[in-house]
């Protein structure tokens, strides 16, 4: 099992049920690819850098993960289709 550091970005106006809807996504989505959530976090709205689907704000939420490499690849193409979220970034972790 390797360790992997996920974090996703949502439209800043995104409501409170949509982020709770995505965080319940993702969570079911690891445990379906038997792989474990050992933390999550939300960071709140923050600006961004530059425009993203017309967003300038971003909602980010953060997870820590624990699996396997071939089903974190499984992830990582479930999350590019994924139509709430604007951007994710899924890395390997040394810890």
């Amino acid at each position: 099992m390797q360790n992997y550091e996920l974090t996703v970005v949502l439209p800043g106006k995104a409501s409170a049920n949509k982020k709770k809807k995505t965080k319940d996504f993702i969570e079911e989505l690891v445990k379906t690819l038997e792989g474990k959530v050992k933390k999550s976090d939300e960071w709140g709205v923050i600006d961004l850098a530059y425009r993203i689907k017309k967003s300038e704000k971003g909602l980010f939420l953060y997870f820590k993960l624990e699996m396997e490499p071939t089903n974190a690849k499984q992830l990582d193409d479930k999350l590019r289709i994924e139509e709430d979220i604007i951007r994710y970034l899924l890395i390997k972790s040394d810890k």
